[in-house]
C-alpha cells in the first residue's frame, strides 16, 4: 500500500522514463489523476489500499453531474485508466479497479475541413518568387500535401528529406516517426524555396537545422504557422477563422479519401494509432454517398411504379 501522492508521482515516472508519452501527454494525464486523487481525498481515502471499485464509478458519476463534456469525462477515464493498471502493476492494489466499468463515449465532432476547390486555390495563390513567397509556397504545399500536424512540420529539418525520395520523415505524437509520401508538385515547392530562398532567410548560419525558417532565420513557432496561414487565406478571400494547420490535414485526409484511397493508408500517412480515429473522416461528406448510391447501384436508374 502507498499513499496516493506517491503513487502519483511513481505514475508520472512512468508515464515519461518507461513509456515515453509526449511531455504534454503526460502533464494532462497528471491533471486528471490529480483531480482523481482530490476527489478520493473528500471520501476520505489517502491511500491505494482504501481505494475500491465503487469510488472510480462515484467520480464517474460526479463527473457527469458536473455536466463535464463526454470527451473531457472520456479523456480523464483514460488516465485514470492508466493510473489504476499501474496501481495493480506495482502491486498497491490485489486487481486493477477499472476492469469491468466502460468508459464515457465521446461526442462525434466531425472535423472541419476546407472545400478542396478553396484548399487548391489558397495553395496556388502563393506564386511569387521572393524568399517569403517561396517558403509560403512550400509549407502550403506540404501542410496539404502531407497532411502534417503543425507540430511535425515545425520540427522538420533538412535531414528530413531523404535525397532524392519523394518523402518527408516526421516525429508525430510520443516522438514516433513515419515516412509520409508527398507528391511532385510538394517536391517541386519545395526544391524551388530550398534553391531559392532557405540560404537567404537563415543568413549563412550552416549550423540552422530547421528546414523552415523565418525571417529571422529561426524555426517557426506554432503560433508563426497559424499566422502565416490566415494572411494567406485573408489574401484569398477565405475567411481567416476558417483555417488552421489542423484544418488543412483533416482536408488532406478527405480529399485523399474522395479519391478514393483506403482508410488503412490513410491512417498510416496521419500517423494515427488507431484506424478508428481515422474512420471520422468517412462521415465527413455524407453528401458524396448520395451521389456514389446514384452512380453506382444498378436500381438507381429505374423509374419507381405506380
Amino acid at each position: 500500500m502507498a499513499v496516493l501522492s506517491e503513487a502519483i508521482g511513481s505514475f508520472a515516472a512512468s508515464l515519461a522514463l518507461e513509456r515515453g508519452l509526449a511531455a504534454k501527454t503526460c502533464e494532462a494525464y497528471g491533471r486528471d489523476v490529480k483531480a482523481f486523487a482530490k476527489f478520493l481525498s473528500a471520501r476520505g481515502k489517502t491511500a491505494t489500499g482504501q481505494l475500491s471499485q465503487d469510488d472510480v464509478r462515484a467520480w464517474l458519476q460526479s463527473l457527469q453531474e458536473k455536466r463535464r463534456r463526454a470527451s473531457t469525462r472520456a479523456r480523464a477515464f483514460v488516465a485514470v485508466k492508466e493510473f489504476l493498471r499501474h496501481l495493480k502493476e506495482m502491486r498497491w492494489t490485489a486487481r486493477d479497479l477499472s476492469e469491468g466499468l466502460d468508459a464515457p463515449k465521446r461526442d462525434r465532432i466531425l472535423p472541419r475541413t476546407l472545400a478542396e476547390d478553396d484548399t487548391v486555390r489558397l495553395v496556388l495563390s502563393v506564386d511569387g518568387e521572393t524568399p517569403r513567397d517561396l517558403r509560403d509556397r512550400a509549407m502550403l504545399e506540404m501542410l496539404y500535401g502531407c497532411g502534417l500536424r503543425v507540430s511535425e512540420l515545425c520540427g522538420l529539418e533538412l535531414a528530413d528529406l531523404p535525397d532524392g525520395a519523394e518523402l518527408v520523415r516526421c516525429r508525430g505524437k510520443g516522438s514516433k516517426e513515419r515516412l509520409v509520401p508527398f507528391a511532385p508538385s510538394v517536391a517541386a515547392a519545395v526544391r524551388r524555396y530550398l534553391d531559392g530562398a532557405r540560404g537567404a532567410l537563415v543568413r549563412g548560419n550552416l549550423a540552422e537545422r530547421h528546414l523552415f525558417v523565418t525571417r529571422l532565420g529561426k524555426g517557426f513557432t506554432r503560433m508563426g504557422v497559424f499566422k502565416l496561414l490566415k494572411e494567406r487565406a485573408a489574401a484569398v478571400g477565405i475567411d481567416p477563422a476558417a483555417i488552421s494547420p489542423h484544418v488543412l490535414r483533416h482536408s488532406f485526409a478527405t480529399s485523399l479519401l474522395a479519391h478514393g484511397a483506403d482508410i488503412r493508408s490513410i491512417q498510416e500517412m496521419l500517423g494515427h494509432a488507431s484506424v478508428a480515429t481515422t474512420q471520422i473522416y468517412t462521415h465527413v461528406d455524407q453528401s458524396r454517398l448520395g451521389q456514389v448510391h446514384h452512380t453506382y447501384h444498378p436500381r438507381a436508374e429505374e423509374e419507381p411504379d405506380g
